[in-house]
Order: structure tokens, then sequence, then C-alpha cells
């Protein structure tokens, strides 16, 4: 079991909208997870099982994952705990805002339980890109890094962050940083269907059949990603604009994304929209070293002819490194070989649209 310190004992005087939450999504839950045979007895009359609950609960809420604590105190019935099971908590601070309605934060807690047990050292021994089945009716979660000299695995890209919390009979319990999915779904998405795995999703290997390439699956990589990190609205425009920066770049060998954290102009199939989304994108990979490099006033040039950003701060200045007056904050979220993402502190002025003025 993992070793866990810190202020454990405050758990009870958290947040009272996650409760209220929890106490929701159970509601919706109890009817639809797998069960047992033998469902029809009282939970609380099973002795081994009601104390490998509370045992949960308790370890959880030692690590400080009081949401996924509370869960399992008020309606430990929602996990089959007579079977092989590994959980993934989310940490409190990544899902203690969110406004997901309990339909999808039941899905959500289906997406991060798999009816298999894994430890850590298990885990560790996954290959790069394995596919996990989840509760969630034809969702399957990806390990998509394995550093066994660090102890380090990511799922979805998530970092595993608190190693086997709890391993006792059937059940292994994980801390991750944050969800595995997006906490704010685009409009368009219904249930259960928004949530996606970046690897092994059975809809995104559909596209790759369908297109003969890994394109869109990439760039599908970087939606989830970002929403996981919380550039949400970006996202979503995104999302929107992929059919056609697609089409249009079918030729684009490298690319640098901003994704600024305020995007309130998002308004979906819209081509200003399309026009904005591509004024964030470089047809050009840039790391945030590269970019430091670059002299001032360099031009940088974006997937919308004739429009450019401009380097106005140079890494040395007091606001940091500065492009079109936005501050990267979170630089090289994502790096390989033909992307990288950075984040910015807000959107690029798009007052160089003149059907913004009309």
């Amino acid at each position: 079991m993992a070793s866990c310190f810190g202020q454990w004992w405050q758990a009870p005087v958290y947040s009272t909208v996650a409760v209220l939450l929890a106490f929701l999504a159970i509601s919706a839950a109890i009817r639809s997870l797998p069960r047992d045979h033998d469902d029809n007895d009282s939970f609380r009359t099973k002795p081994n099982v009601y104390t490998l609950a509370l045992n949960a609960s308790r370890a959880l809420r030692k690590c400080g994952f009081n949401i996924f604590a509370t869960v399992f105190q008020i309606s430990p019935e929602i996990y089959p705990f007579t079977r092989n099971t590994t959980i993934f908590a989310i940490e409190d601070s990544a899902i203690s805002n969110t406004s997901l309605p309990p339909a999808l934060f039941k899905h959500l807690l289906h997406y991060h339980t798999s009816p298999v047990r894994l430890s850590m050292a298990d885990l560790l021994n996954k290959t790069q890109e394995s596919c996990l089945p989840t509760f969630l009716d034809r969702k399957n979660i990806a390990v998509t890094k394995v550093d066994s000299k660090n102890r380090l695995v990511e799922i979805n890209h998530i970092p595993v962050t608190h190693p086997d919390i709890l391993l006792e009979g059937p059940l292994s319990i994980h801390g991750v940083l944050g969800p595995f999915s997006s906490l704010d779904p685009p409009r368009d998405f219904l249930g259960w269907d928004y949530i996606h795995s970046p690897i092994c999703d059975s809809n995104l290997k559909l596209i790759f059949d369908v297109n003969g390439t890994k394109n869109r699956i990439e760039w599908t990589q970087i939606i989830r990603l970002l929403s996981s990190h919380g550039f949400v609205s970006f996202a979503i425009g995104l999302h929107s604009a992929l059919d056609g920066i697609l089409e249009d770049g079918k030729n684009l060998s490298s690319v640098t994304i901003f994704s600024p954290l305020g995007f309130s102009f998002v308004a979906p199939s819209s081509p200003l929209l399309d026009r904005i989304v591509r004024f964030h994108i470089l047809s050009q990979r840039f790391t945030y070293t590269e970019l430091a490099a670059l002299p001032g006033k360099a031009s940088l040039r974006t997937l919308v002819p004739d429009q450019k950003l401009e380097i106005d701060g140079g890494i040395n200045s007091t606001k940091g490194l500065t492009i079109n007056g936005a501050t990267i904050i979170a630089p090289d979220i994502l790096s390989s070989k033909r992307f990288v993402v950075h984040g910015i502190s807000q959107a690029f002025d798009v007052a160089v649209f003149p059907e913004l003025s009309r």
C-alpha cells in the first residue's frame, strides 16, 4: 500500500458540491454497473467485502483523494469488490469544480475502472500503447508511457501520481493527476460517446482505416490532451475546425499550436472560428527553446494565409516569452516529431480579421 502523508483529517470539510455530485452520480450508477450473481444479498451483510470498501475509503482519504473516498463511503455497492478490479482515482483538484451532469459523471467513473487487478509493478511491465478494458461499454484506456527506470506510468497521457494506494484482495487502487477524458464534452457529444481513448478507441481506429493515415488520430490525441490540461474551450474550437485543417493541410509535416486559456468567442462550425483557430497554429514546429532563440520581432507563419504572429518579448523580458501580446505559460505541453503544443495566457488578438468589426 502506498504511504501517503497529508492533512487527511481535514477531509470532512471538503467541497459540498463535490459530495452532492457524488451522491447524484452514485444513484444513477448503481443500476448499470456489472454485478455479481448474488447481488440480491445486501452488500453490508458481506463482512469481507464491506471491510475492503472501508479500507479503500480510508486509504484514499489518507492520500488526499477525498471525492473518491466519499464515493466508497457513501455507496460502495457501485464497485464489484468480489471481482478483480483496478480503480484509477482522480485527484480532487481536477474534478472538484466539474459541471458534468450525473449521468456523464457516472460514465467518467466507469471509464476509470478496469475489470483486471493491476499493481504498479504490473503496469510497469505493460508495453507502451497497451490497451486496458474499462467498465464503460466498448471503451478502453491506453498505457501511453512506461518508464521502468524512474517508475513512471501514464494512462491516456495522464501520470499515475500515487501508485498502489491500496492492494488488497481483488482490488487495486492508484491515484492519477487528472481525468482520462475531458470534463467538458463538446455539445455534439452525447452520453458515453464523448469519452475517447487516444489510442484504443474503436471510433478512432475506424477513422484510421477510412483515411489510411495516422494524421487524424494524432490531432485527436492533441484535442484530448488540451482538454485534460484545462484548455477545454480551445480544444472544442480545434475539434470543430479539424476537418477543414486536415483537408487543407494534408502535406503539413510539422506543426506548432498555441492554446489559450480563454477562448470565449468560440462559435461552433463557423468560418470565423476556423480562421481564429488556424491563427493559433504554425506550419512549422518550434519548441520553447527554439522560439526563445529567435530574434525579437521575428515573424511566425500561421495557417491563415498572409497572417503572421510576431515575437514581441524575449525569454529574458519581464513578462517572459510573449507572442502577439500573449505569454507562453505552459511550454511544450506536448512534444513529438511532428507536433509541439504551448499553453498561452490569452487568445491572440483577432482584430486583424475584418469580419469581427462588422
